[in-house]
């Protein structure tokens, strides 16, 4: 398998909880136009880190697509071969959180209004109606993962199959952690080429799906912002300073000049409104146009896409 794949509403919107352990607690998100509700299993909700494997799999869908196969809602792969493209190392410990994130993405309940391949859905839906693991015994009577066998739920299969708004990751996406992975994402899914994104610091909050205070979120931009940290894409925070005329402001790490005044931890003292610009880096851009020009060479029908027509931040 080569580039690994998203669909695209996967990336525009927070599905996934934002922890490295369980995240016991419901999500939501919800604006003028798109609605989620995200319920968790005894297991708490899949996170960013359980993703991998529904990206693993669009991955391996989008290429039989590409292929011009017969594509089922059935996957079985290795998890050697998964570990390969997540640069997972090949301990106990992987193979039990492989179990562990089966078992979330299985069980976490979604609702949503988005819909797929043209049809809605009512009710709640798992991101895997299954999820087994097949295993031998050596003669020791040791158990050797064979196989992971899962079903893609009807909703992302759809997605996949019919609207084929899927796009390419970053190889240094795993490598992130969960609020680069997510600022990534959505930078991916509505950034075009030459333009920028801008929204406040309290819609983008939302947008990234992180669950602490504004002002934990206003730090976190902050350390991100002028760096490196997200492939292909920078990241300015820009704070309006209290005082400053109209248009003036100073680019540190932000959020929207409509944005309530925020609290900075200090009392008394009230954080300046801030708004979030991303724009993707002059050499992505030009590795974008290249990529387009050798499509167009080869001919339609291929299963990836520029954002062009992607979901932009959606108000809070």
């Amino acid at each position: 398998m080569g580039e690994i794949r998203g669909e695209r509403s996967l990336m525009a919107f927070p599905f996934f909880a934002l922890a490295k352990t369980a995240w016991m607690k419901p999500l939501t998100y919800r604006t003028d136009t798109v609605s989620i509700e995200v319920r968790p299993s005894a297991s708490g909700v899949a996170t960013i880190y359980d993703k991998e494997i529904v990206l693993y799999i669009a991955s391996l869908m989008a290429a039989k697509l590409e292929a011009g196969e017969q594509v089922e809602q059935d996957f079985v792969f290795t998890a050697h071969d998964l570990f390969q493209v997540t640069g997972a190392n090949h301990s106990a410990r992987s193979y039990n959180r492989l179990s562990e994130a089966l078992e979330r993405l299985q069980g976490t309940q979604i609702k949503t209004n988005i819909e797929a391949g043209g049809e809605g859905e009512e009710g709640f839906f798992s991101w895997l109606s299954e999820a087994k693991l097949h295993y031998s015994r050596n003669r020791a009577g040791e158990r050797r993962l064979k196989a992971v066998k899962v079903r893609l739920c009807d909703w992302l299969f759809r997605a996949i199959l019919l609207d084929r708004h899927v796009l390419d990751y970053a190889h240094a996406y795993f490598q992130l952690g969960p609020i680069e992975r997510r600022i990534y994402e959505v930078a991916r899914s509505t950034v075009n080429a030459g333009e920028a994104l801008e929204v406040d610091l309290a819609t983008f909050r939302l947008q990234i799906g992180y669950q602490n205070p504004l002002a934990n979120f206003r730090q976190a931009v902050k350390a991100i912002a002028g760096t490196d940290a997200i492939p292909d894409y920078d990241v300015a925070l820009v704070e309006t300073v209290a005082g400053e005329g109209a248009g003036e402001s100073a680019e540190r790490a932000g959020a929207t000049d409509g944005e309530p005044p925020q609290a900075t931890g200090r009392r008394g003292r009230r954080a300046n409104p801030a708004r979030v610009v991303v724009t993707r880096r002059p050499a992505a851009i030009a590795s974008d146009e290249a990529a387009e020009e050798g499509v167009a060479e080869e001919g339609a029908g291929a299963t990836s896409e520029s954002p062009s027509e992607s979901p932009g931040p959606a108000s809070a």
